[in-house]
């Protein structure tokens, strides 16, 4: 079986390699080159260029660009049906007497093209009708050499672990979503002084940055590639009426990290606001500080900037008196690198550093890169906003899809790493189940820490006791 080269060799510095494997040159057919790159092409050229045969197997950055971006055009199960059929036919595999020389010279190549796709979209294949084609034409591969079968029953193997992999995780976060509840209610029913704080259950800054760090990792494992595309999927104009995969939203892994960094958030706001001590404030805010600066020094910037967020939102940032007790020079430096202006320039810039540190790391701990998640989401938005999918032609506009998968490879690349840090499961327990504050209860915690300083304040304060806890 060829080998699949790892994410990081995909794209060259101009975005397409084409040199991984063996490549027709194809300038008529339905396809458009300029210096050797694929720029455009009709669908039903692109899709014949997926397919291999006797003498020709795609180039990896091309299955990888063309599997991601062709679901802006038609379902991934319409697509594979017509692989499926192109193969049979050009193979003639639906012959009787099948020829087992000619079945040994193609097998591995569509067994190839099989492999990847259930590696890098393994969800496509939670669709029932997706699982049809692949039996179909893996069992006629199979049915030519007792080697092929094995790697038939591989590869389905392979695949159907992974799903259940991701069906086990998706109930475990709807399991947690389910038993989250407000902080309010807990604070309403037990006393405050046996109620656990972050600081009590890890008073190591450093070790919450590693935990936090297993957290990110293991949902970001989880989003697959084409989850960025499906995001941002509309109707095709050359598609009558048919939504081209918006019917079925398929994102919530992506959903679920927004989530968590959201959590992260408003986690972070509830351990400040929640204690009575305005010194027992400062220190919670400085042990923050300690745990973001570690998690910049990690690479982990979608906890770091979920950090900052969390200390950013009003009902914390008003509280003066305590702020006025923090030593604010880290905090300071730690905002000067997320800093929004110039489209986050100093954040880009520590990120190409740490990815640059990934592609020369000696140890797991130096591969990690956990980008800031919604500025990357906000990236890929802006690009599939500012392209055409269409050229005026009809043609499918591909110079636009191979920068779209250049930056969700990279993404791929950094998903992959695994975390080399100890877990702790009491901690973990803690960060994604521990209930947080709503707004509102954040609000009505800041202003009995800190008295209201004008009448708007002054309202909301009593409207916010009444309302939560019942009193005037």
């Amino acid at each position: 079986m060829p080998q699949t080269p790892p994410f990081a060799a995909m794209f060259d510095s101009s975005g397409y390699n084409r040199n991984l494997y063996q490549s027709k040159e194809d300038s008529c057919g339905g396809l458009y080159y300029h210096d050797n790159n694929l720029l455009s092409g009709s669908l039903e050229a692109l899709i014949q260029h997926l397919v291999p045969n006797v003498d020709y197997y795609p180039d990896r950055t091309y299955i990888f660009t063309f599997l991601l971006s062709s679901r802006l055009f038609m379902h991934p199960y319409e697509l594979m049906a017509k692989v499926c059929h192109l193969c049979i036919e050009q193979q003639r595999l639906s012959e009787p007497g099948l020829d087992k020389n000619r079945i040994r010279k193609i097998a591995p190549k569509i067994l190839q093209l099989l492999t990847e796709w259930t590696e890098t979209f393994p969800y496509d294949f939670r669709d029932e009708r997706m699982m049809r084609n692949l039996k179909e034409l893996a069992q006629r591969i199979a049915s030519g050499d007792e080697m092929y079968r094995k790697n038939v029953q591989q590869l389905l193997q392979n695949l159907l672990r992974k799903l259940a992999t991701v069906s086990q995780y998706e109930e475990v976060l709807a399991k947690i979503n389910a038993t989250s509840t407000d902080r309010l209610t807990v604070l309403k029913t037990k006393p405050q002084s046996i109620q656990r704080d972050i600081i009590t259950v890890c008073n190591d800054p450093y070790t919450l940055a590693q935990q936090l760090t297993h957290i990110e990792l293991e949902r970001l494992n989880y989003i697959g590639p084409e989850e960025f595309v499906q995001a941002f999927v509309q109707k095709d104009p050359l598609d009558n009426d048919k939504s081209c995969y918006g019917d079925r939203k398929k994102t919530r892994n992506l959903e679920a990290y927004v989530e968590w960094f959201n959590r992260l958030s408003y986690l972070v706001a509830t351990e400040i606001c929640m204690p009575v001590k305005k010194k027992h404030r400062a220190r919670v805010i400085e042990y923050f500080i300690d745990v973001a600066r570690e998690c910049f020094n990690i690479g982990n910037f979608n906890s770091l900037m979920a950090i900052i967020s969390g200390m950013n939102m009003s009902p914390v940032s008003r509280l003066k008196k305590t702020w006025a007790k923090v030593k604010t020079a880290k905090f300071d430096i730690l905002e000067h690198q997320m800093d929004p202006s110039s489209n986050f320039y100093n954040y880009r810039t520590a990120l190409r550093g740490a990815a640059q540190r990934s592609l020369t790391a000696h140890s797991n701990r130096e591969k990690i890169v956990i980008p800031f998640f919604s500025l990357l989401i906000k990236d890929i938005y802006f690009l599939n906003e500012g392209c055409a999918n269409r050229l005026p032609n009809g043609h499918v506009n591909f110079e636009k899809f191979w920068e779209l998968a250049k930056q969700v490879s990279e993404f791929m690349t950094w998903k992959q790493v695994e975390c080399p840090f100890e877990r702790d499961r009491k901690i973990l327990q803690y960060l994604l189940t521990i209930p947080v504050f709503s707004d509102d209860a954040l609000y009505l915690a800041s202003y009995e820490s800190e008295s209201p300083e004008n009448h708007i304040e002054k309202d909301r304060w009593k409207t916010l006791r009444s309302t939560l806890l019942g009193r005037v």
